[in-house]
């Protein structure tokens, strides 16, 4: 299963809301972008549904993980231009599900900042890279953010307890999908892409040659994509939603 061919961008988007799974998804995927829109003026705020309390590469006690992975990716946000970096409650990294609670949390995000443009994981698996992009907790994350943006965040019956008004977001952009096929050249931010992801020690740090591997996995999809040699992309599907 794949997407359909992306649509082209909205013009006039101001305000782009990340729903993401994990601290570090948005970046790994989407750092370059973000940076770019943050530039161009676009107001972007976060949303994180667990604090990634099952990551990390070594001995750091469990408890201190959720605080540490939350003050890297404030950090990260910040290497990037990103002020507004909000985490939901009550969620586990490595369980995740598209539950009703879930879509009403990310309805309740989406209803009060109010974005143009919403980003997020896929929902679909892509094959291909089963390690990453496809992890449970990514599909469920993408599934329930889509479920939020259509039907519930514009429906004002539905989650009326939340006591905000309704909202339609215009566009959905997926990251780490099946067949990308919307470029966005990311070469000119690549250093702040790579400041936001060092941000992450206790996901990063380890990885030996991680600028490198990460220079040739973007000009791997900038080349796929027909840019010039020596170019970076980050690439997406993307598809209006009203």
């Amino acid at each position: 299963m794949t997407f359909p061919p992306s649509a082209a961008p909205l013009t006039d988007v101001q305000r782009v809301l990340c729903v993401f799974a994990h601290p570090d998804d948005v970046d790994f995927g989407s750092a370059g972008t973000v940076a770019t829109w943050v530039d161009a003026g676009l107001e972007v705020a976060y949303t994180l549904v667990t604090r990634g309390d099952a990551g990390g590469f070594d001995d750091t006690p469990r408890e201190q993980m959720p605080l540490l992975r939350e003050a890297e990716q404030r950090a990260a946000a910040a290497a990037v231009g990103v002020k507004q970096v909000e985490f939901l409650e009550g969620y586990r990294d490595g369980v995740l599900e598209p539950t009703i609670a879930l879509r009403r949390d990310i309805t309740a995000a989406i209803r009060r900042f109010r974005p143009d443009r919403v980003l997020t994981s896929s929902p679909l698996r892509r094959w291909d890279r089963l390690a990453g992009p496809s992890h449970p907790d990514h599909l469920a994350a993408g599934e329930a953010t889509t479920c939020a943006v259509y039907p519930d965040a514009r429906n004002p019956f539905t989650f009326t307890d939340i006591g905000l008004d309704a909202w339609t977001v215009r566009e959905i952009w997926y990251s780490g999908g099946p067949n990308p096929d919307h470029l966005v050249d990311v070469t000119d931010v690549f250093a702040r892409k790579v400041a936001a992801l060092r941000a992450h020690e206790s996901q990063t740090s380890h990885l030996d040659g991680f600028e490198e591997m990460l220079r040739e996995r973007h000009a791997m999809v900038a080349r796929a994509g027909g840019l010039p040699d020596g170019r970076l992309a980050e690439g997406y599907s993307v598809f209006r939603t009203a």
